[in-house]
Formats: structure tokens, sequence, C-alpha cells
């Protein structure tokens, strides 16, 4: 269509309006997105919260234990965000990635009003950009207020103090703070992927309730698998192992393959649906008013480049590293319960005021069997039984004690003192933060599941 000037020419650029450009459109989407209650009450909740939680639990007798880091929330600042991450990655963001990237398309197809769309931005390909970087950023502002928050409810309540890694050596404060911020930048590559999944289930199911429901469906996929016993390979070929293996961050040598293998696995799934999304939106047929998603374009568009995606990457990670089968093996879990033992032995020694010792003069060693020594010894399991052994300079007789161990799937392990009562048992121990248990009664432990750090 063309519009005549008064000189009788015709000129196009009267009637033929620029398109808005993405700057624009993510500025429209992002106003959209956070005028909505539940956003505001997300973001609300993700920088509060986490803080009187961290601060409420610091202050408590009873510690989670159970969850990674937990049993030192009274003893440092930097445990409340590690708790706080283990939550995040098992509930609250596969959560967060649904209410925002799950649903920010299915929105229009719930309202009916793609083609009010449409006809502002005349541009459908600019349209999906903005909406996904519009809920990129909300979902970057909500891992955010977890990390910040949780770390600031820390320091209010505990202090900035060291930090027990998980082969018992001690982090100091900026040691511990960087990698705890290291852990956090880790997860977001799952994050990113579980947003993906939410974009191209938004895309792919319409206003069907799937759509929203498939990033914790797929989350909650991942983390049944990691508790199976699964061959290495696989474990590291699934996106959510970058939500475990920030694990490695906290020894010494930090164990970095498995890190960095989960997150260019979560960033590969990250683009894959991304682009997915993207190509079912671009070929729809925004004229059907009644559109309702498409079941077999979410099939083979979007489901089957993925599982392709995982074969692939399974098969690149047997190729590439070393480890087979479980990962777990007798050498590994008795190196690490050995070395675990050996720092924290120090650590009771100053707590106790008794003459230092370095872990080389104490030479501890771990003599670990699995079943009593029936069956394979490897695998996940709660039958690992160690016997530590440890000398003192000066001390003719070497000293030892028995360790219950259980190991779970991917690689992290709790140890149960088993006597003598008086190294491994349960007592108080006055430290500058207060009464604290024995820290060599229970301790957690890592097992890297690849052959790649140092042995000796």
């Amino acid at each position: 269509m063309t519009t005549t000037v008064a000189d009788g020419v015709t000129d196009d650029s009267v009637a033929r309006p620029g398109r808005v450009p993405v700057s624009r459109g993510y500025r429209f989407e992002l106003v959209k997105l956070v005028s909505q209650w539940r956003i505001r009450l997300l973001v609300l909740a993700c920088w509060i919260a986490p803080a009187l939680f961290v601060a409420g639990v610091s202050q408590q007798s009873t510690l989670p234990s159970d969850t990674l880091f937990g049993r030192w929330m009274h003893a440092t600042a930097w445990a409340g965000p590690l708790v706080m991450l283990g939550f995040a990655g098992t509930w609250a963001l596969p959560l967060l990635t649904s209410l925002v990237a799950g649903d920010v398309f299915a929105a229009e197809d719930r309202l009916g009003t793609w083609r009010h769309l449409l006809v502002a931005v005349r541009s459908p390909r600019r349209i999906f950009v903005a909406k996904s970087l519009a809920s990129l950023t909300v979902i970057l502002l909500l891992v955010a207020g977890l990390a910040v928050s949780s770390a600031v409810g820390g320091l209010v309540s505990v202090g900035n103090q060291p930090l027990v890694g998980l082969d018992g050596h001690l982090l100091a404060p900026s040691d511990a703070a960087g990698r705890v911020l290291l852990a956090w930048v880790a997860a977001l590559a799952p994050t990113l992927a579980l947003a993906a999944i939410g974009l191209l289930g938004s895309v792919a199911l319409g206003r069907s309730p799937m759509g929203l429901l498939l990033p914790p469906l797929v989350a909650l996929g991942m983390q049944v698998a990691q508790m199976l016993p699964l061959p290495v390979a696989v474990r590291l070929a699934l996106p959510g192992y970058a939500f475990i293996s920030w694990n490695g961050l906290f020894t010494s040598p930090a164990q970095l393959g498995p890190l960095v293998i989960g997150v260019v696995v979560s960033l590969a799934w990250a683009v894959l649906a991304t682009a997915l999304a993207y190509l079912l939106f671009v070929r729809r047929d925004f004229t059907n008013l009644a559109y309702d998603g498409s079941g077999r374009r979410a099939i083979t568009i979007g489901l089957l480049p993925l599982a392709g995606l995982t074969v692939l990457t399974v098969a690149a990670v047997a190729v590439a590293t070393p480890s087979t089968g479980s990962g777990i093996q007798q050498d590994k879990v008795q190196r690490s319960v050995a070395t675990a033992f050996a720092h924290l032995y120090r650590l009771q020694t100053r707590q106790l005021h008794r003459p230092a010792v370095t872990e080389a003069r104490l030479r501890a060693t771990a003599a670990c069997t699995k079943s009593d020594g029936q069956g394979a010894q490897q695998g996940a399991g709660n039958d690992w039984r160690c016997v530590v052994t440890w000398h003192l300079p000066g001390v003719a007789v070497a000293g030892t004690a028995i360790y219950q161990l259980d190991v779970t799937s991917d690689g992290r392990f709790v140890a149960d003192g088993d006597g003598p009562k008086e190294v491994n048992g349960y007592f108080l121990v006055r430290t500058p933060t207060g009464d604290e248990p024995n820290p060599l009664w229970q301790f957690d432990g890592n097992v890297e599941l690849l052959d790649t750090t140092s042995k000796g």
C-alpha cells in the first residue's frame, strides 16, 4: 500500500512504518512480566526469604546435617548459601523457570493477544527474542536474590568465618566466598537449560498446562536418574548433574572435570532447546485463534532432537573420560576418607589445644570394605566400613578409628564415627563461634567419579 503526496509522487515510507526494535520490545516484555503480581511476589520472596531462613536455622540447636554443608551453618556464613543452593537446584529453580519462561508465550494464547502484538511489532522473530531476553532477565534476578540473600543472612547471623571443605581442609573466608560465588554461577547453566525447556514447552504446547509443568517434570526426571546406579558417562551427560557437580569446588585440588562437563552439557541443552523453540514459533500459524499447541511437532521438533543430543553427549563423555561403571571404587573411597580424616584431625587438635601436627606426619590411611568384603568393592551403598589408621610423632602405637559410610550414587558420602569415642565419638568442643560437635564425629566427603585428580 502506498500514499500519494501533494506533487503526485508516491511515498512508501509514509505508509510503511518501521519495525519495533528489539530493545524496545524487550523493555515492553520486561514491564509486562514485572507487572504481574506473581512475579513481584517471587522477586520479594527470593530476596527476603533465604536470609530469614539461613539466619533462623543458624540460631537453632538442630541443624540440617543431612544436607550438604548443613552441619556447618553454626560455624560460618558461607554454609548457608550452599545449603540454599542445594535446595534451589532440587526444587526452587525448576519452579521459578516454569513460572517465568514456561508461561511467557502461553500467556498470549490464553489472553488471545497474539494479533495485537504482531500488529505492533510486525516481526515474530523480534517477539521471540524480546520475550526470551525478558524471561532470562527475570530468572537471573531471582537467582541473584537467592544467592545474595542467603549470604547476607549468614553474615549477619554467624559472621565471616572459615568454611570446612568436603575433604576436611579449612577454607579462608575470602576463598570460601569466591567458591560459593563460583558454585552459584555454575548452577546458572542448568537453570538456563530448564528455562529453555520452559520456552520450548510454552511455544509447542500453547495454553496447555503441560507447557508450564515441563521444567519441573524434566528436573524431577533428572533427579530420579541421578539416584539410580547409572554409568558415569550417562550421569554426566544429563544437564541436571551441574546442580550437583559444584561440590567439587570445595576440595583441594578442586574436582573440576565433572563440573566443566556438567556446565557444557547444560549450555548445549539450553542452546538447542532455545533454537527448537524459535523454529516452532516462527513456523506457527498466528491466524488460527483456536491454536492449542501441536503434539506431533512437540515430539518431532522438540523431544527427538533433545533425545538425540543426550545420546551424542553420552557417547562423547564415554570416549573422553577414562572412568567406567559407577566411578565409585574402593581406592577412591579410601583416599577420600583418609584425606578428610587427616584434615579434620588437625582441626580437632587445634580446637582441643593439643600440639599441632601436619598431615604428612600423621600419615593417615584408610582400609574400606563394602558389604564386609562380599561382592564387588565398588558402587554406592550404606554398607561401606572404613578403618582409619594414623601415627602421632613420638607415639609407637598407631591410632585407629572406625567409620560407617553411606555413599550415594553421585559420589557424596557421610562418614559416621563408630569408635573409639575419644576420637570420633560425640562430644562438644569449644570454638570461637560457640560449642560445636566433635569434627571427627560425622563428616561429609566427596568421591570424584572421574579419574582426573592427583592421587598423591
